[in-house]
């Protein structure tokens, strides 16, 4: 079977979150006793906790909703980039060294260890041109190895702009650490909810065919 590179980081109580969102809690709603045969949990949690796919909803007021998204972004070839320690903003000088013939998808990897178990302020994010250049290159999908795209303080969301301007997708609080810079199939399907700005997803890589 060929490997599978799993680049969820895990869901669970105490996983970090942007300062204010939801954060994760299960509570058991039933137990395996006598006279009840299942477990049942509760979950309460943000779409933005762990791995998640962000809709256009999440930036713009009336946007479409991650349930009504086509699939299509979320499935298909990538390439991870390597762009390690390189400061807050993602620069086209910082991929430039792996652009020839771009798939549609680009996951950019940030952290030498991405911090799994804790908020991270200072975490890097896309310099808007570079989104902009990628779109321009072709590119439908873009991801990220932390909570955002746009730099933690952000109040504009310039790089969710040129998202929303373009029409791309977005993935953020991927795990890329044991993933070597180069080419695979991606799959990051987003759960049907009809009404929600972001879905959690489960986000894999496999070797290309």
């Amino acid at each position: 079977m060929p490997r599978l590179w799993d680049i969820s980081p895990p869901v669970q109580e105490g996983a970090p979150v942007f300062p204010g969102d939801t954060p994760y809690q299960q509570h058991w709603a039933a137990s395996i006793a006598p006279g009840c045969p299942v477990n049942v949990s509760t979950l309460t949690l943000s779409p933005h906790v762990g791995a998640h796919a962000d809709a256009p909803l999440h930036y713009e007021e009336g946007g479409t909703p991650v349930g009504a998204l086509a699939l299509d972004a979320y499935l298909g070839p990538c390439r991870v980039i390597h762009a390690i320690d390189r400061g807050a903003l993602v620069t086209w000088e910082h991929i430039a060294h792996a652009l020839q013939d771009l798939p549609a998808r680009v996951l950019v990897r940030t952290y030498q260890r991405a911090p799994v178990e804790r908020w991270d302020p200072q975490l890097a994010a896309f310099a808007p041109e570079t989104i902009a250049r990628l779109a321009d290159a072709g590119v439908r999908l873009v991801g990220i190895d932390t909570a955002s795209i746009d730099p933690a303080e952000s109040k504009t969301l310039d790089s969710h702009q040129v998202i929303r301007r373009r029409g791309l997708r977005v993935l953020e609080n991927l795990v890329l650490d044991d993933v070597p810079e180069g080419d695979y199939e991606l799959i990051a399907l987003p759960l049907k909810l009809t009404s929600a700005d972001a879905s959690p997803v489960r986000a894999v890589l496999r070797p290309l065919a």
